[in-house]
């Protein structure tokens, strides 16, 4: 079972919905075992009432249908480029229309501020899709001298995970959608007669797509029922959050606010893949340039119990290390989760103990990220092994 902040069922209170937006799909799945979080200044399912195994599993083997929270913002006009090539660490100007691309905006001092997908919808328009934080505030603050428009394109965000959801969305989409849309490709499709943005990406670390409505444009229980209507032959079933809590950790995704923060550096949270520096200038470069640290995030497998949100690591009787999350991997068979140490060094492959709920020590080995699939063949299409 999953034990983070994405899937924690115990710790709730009652919130007034007055701050926070209520999807359009919610009363799609809503019923009285719903637990709800807020992400984004949206509110999710944590948990449905379903077996999360059988959810878990159902995403590994057919298809899982996903109401998340995911924000995306546009920043559009003539200046468009040129803002986010200096706001993104991540080279833009590269980036094809019709496609996605991972990048993060990093603080002045080096630190990782936020992390998402960058879509370019046209040659002067982009969507970047965020996790939680202050986006457009960070964007309006750094856009002075730069002719572009920031807003926000009211946008839900679905997703369609599982080795069946080319099925579905060829099934969905009158046939339009197929495996010729490659890996991070995105555009605009008409679904049951509606026109939404589809992407083939995910959160899961499984073959996948995201649809994103287009504001009041959309009927969104008539989407959703057409989804399920597609799914039906294909085995697909509704989740929450939880299953795929399980899954991210398994796949190595990492969760922007819980499990890095703006105090680390991309190395540190084992992102310098996703850093250009040969470019002339961004937000952090010069920091990035003078810093010498490595990675503090590491996975963690415990073969009798779940990494608990928080809990310790102790490296003989010093503290090294935190959990951020935690979840039982039905496929792995152990627990799972990822630890953040408290200095950056080469942990991977050390045997470790990790403090317990009930205050016990267990051994615990420390992993790289992913646990599995480390060249991402699954969600590329390239392994198509059901376990």
């Amino acid at each position: 079972m999953s034990n983070s902040i994405h899937s924690d069922r115990q710790q709730t209170v009652r919130v007034g919905s007055r701050r926070f937006e209520l999807s359009p799909f919610h009363d799609c799945w809503a019923n009285e075992h719903t637990v709800m979080g807020v992400y984004a200044g949206r509110y999710y399912s944590v948990y449905n009432g379903e077996d999360v195994t059988d959810t878990y599993w159902a995403l590994r083997r057919k298809a899982v249908l996903y109401d998340v929270p995911e924000r995306p913002v546009e920043i559009s006009g003539p200046d468009a480029v040129a803002f986010l090539e200096r706001v993104f660490a991540r080279r833009i100007a590269s980036l094809k229309e019709g496609r996605g691309r991972y990048a993060i905006a990093c603080t002045p001092a080096g630190g990782v501020f936020m992390d998402g997908i960058l879509f370019r919808l046209a040659p002067d328009r982009f969507w970047y899709v965020q996790p939680d934080g202050a986006l457009e505030t960070w964007l309006h603050a750094h856009s002075g001298g730069f002719d572009l428009t920031i807003s926000d394109p009211h946008s839900r965000v679905l997703q369609i995970q599982g080795p069946t959801s080319f099925d579905i969305m060829h099934a969905a989409s009158g046939g339009t959608i197929d495996e010729t849309m490659g890996y991070f490709h995105s555009g605009f499709f008409e679904i049951d007669g509606q026109e939404v943005y589809v992407s083939r990406t995910g959160w899961t670390g499984e073959l996948g797509f995201e649809i994103y409505t287009l504001g009041d444009a959309t009927d969104c229980p008539r989407l959703w029922h057409h989804l399920l209507k597609s799914g039906e032959a294909h085995g697909m079933m509704v989740g929450s959050i939880s299953s795929m809590e399980i899954r991210r950790l398994e796949a190595g995704i990492l969760d922007n606010g819980t499990d890095f923060d703006l105090f680390m550096t991309p190395s540190e949270a084992g992102l310098d893949d996703f850093v250009d520096m040969d470019k002339d200038d961004f937000i952090g470069r010069n920091a990035l340039l003078e810093s010498r640290s490595g990675t503090r995030i590491y996975g963690v497998k415990c073969a009798k119990t779940t990494p608990v949100y928080h809990g310790e690591i102790m490296d003989e009787k010093n503290s090294v290390a935190r959990i951020t999350a935690g979840a039982w991997s039905p496929y792995l068979e152990c627990g799972i989760g990822y630890a953040r140490f408290h200095a950056a060094g080469n942990w991977a492959g050390r045997n470790l103990q990790m403090r317990t709920t009930q205050d016990e020590m267990v051994a615990c080995e420390i992993v790289e990220l992913p646990f599995y699939d480390r060249d991402k063949r699954i969600p590329r299409g390239l392994d198509k092994t059901i376990p």
